[in-house]
């Protein structure tokens, strides 16, 4: 039998530890509009038992204009206390599909110092089609103290990236699609031009996973190496807003590789400089 993440749980592992102390459930659903579907709205309607909901759109750093930054680790302490969530936590991080949001929320608590984190398989669509319990009732947890231990090493900045593409010294891997990573389809937000950084590498975040589930660890290596990545030397990952680059990032800490960075800003900064290089086409 293959290999599976060690970063990702099954549905049966967590059901059988609902309500154990010092487990946190968290939902980091988030969807695209023109996935059509409300986040908060089907959290409301139904959820995990003890489940806290994590709105993507609203963690985020506060005196930034682009999309999903990452926050200062007071504030990040401040939601995810608020949340009833400790450092100390086992937590289990989930979305409905199963590998979309889910991984950037488990990238969030990772960078903060919490290692005890992890993603559920199959999602929340799965769980719900297979019968196991959920509520609409509203999760009451009491407040927390949540102690970052934030590691900075971790997150790109424009600058960095500026220098990591003119130098070419460390692989990139771009997690949409092959129409936007091409220039063949336009960017979601408007005034975001096409294309994608020199030397980056394209690893739809979509060949990462099959029906819901994280792909077994020799087949995240075939994906990775057939998409030109090499997951054993130093990748910087990125997307659109730096959401499913996550995905790549679980994906190559699964496989062990420890030397990783996230582009926050991702293709919404960077394409929407003036300046910085721009190329189209699949290479």
């Amino acid at each position: 039998m293959s290999e599976t993440s060690p970063f990702v749980v099954d549905a049966d592992w967590l059901q059988s530890r609902l309500g154990s102390p010092g487990l946190s459930i968290v939902d980091a659903s988030w969807y695209l509009p023109a996935q059509k579907r409300n986040a908060r709205d089907e959290y409301d309607a139904a959820h995990i038992p003890g489940a806290a909901f994590f709105d993507l759109d609203a963690v985020v750093d506060p005196d930034s204009d682009l999309p999903h930054m990452l926050p200062r680790p007071n504030v990040f302490a401040q939601y995810a206390g608020a949340m009833g969530i400790s450092a100390d936590d086992t937590i289990i991080v989930y979305d409905g599909p199963g590998f979309f949001s889910a991984p950037r929320v488990w990238w969030m608590f990772r960078v903060m110092g919490v290692y005890q984190v992890y993603v559920l398989d199959g999602g929340f669509d799965r769980w719900k089609a297979q019968g196991r319990p959920v509520t609409a009732e509203p999760t009451k947890s009491a407040a927390n103290v949540f102690y970052p231990s934030f590691d900075a090493s971790r997150v790109v900045s424009l600058a960095d990236m500026r220098r990591i593409v003119e130098s070419g010294a460390v692989q990139i891997g771009d997690a949409r699609s092959p129409g936007r990573f091409a220039g063949a389809e336009p960017e979601p937000r408007p005034g975001i031009r096409a294309g994608h950084m020199p030397g980056a590498k394209n690893v739809p975040f979509s060949a990462l996973s099959r029906d819901g589930e994280f792909l077994p660890l020799d087949e995240l290596r075939e994906v990775l190496e057939k998409a030109g990545i090499d997951p054993d030397k130093p990748v910087v990952t990125s997307c659109g807003s730096g959401v499913t680059a996550a995905v790549i990032t679980l994906a190559l800490e699964s496989l062990g590789n420890t030397d990783t960075r996230l582009y926050d800003g991702s293709w919404t900064e960077w394409g929407g400089q003036t300046d910085t290089p721009v190329v189209t086409g699949k290479d």
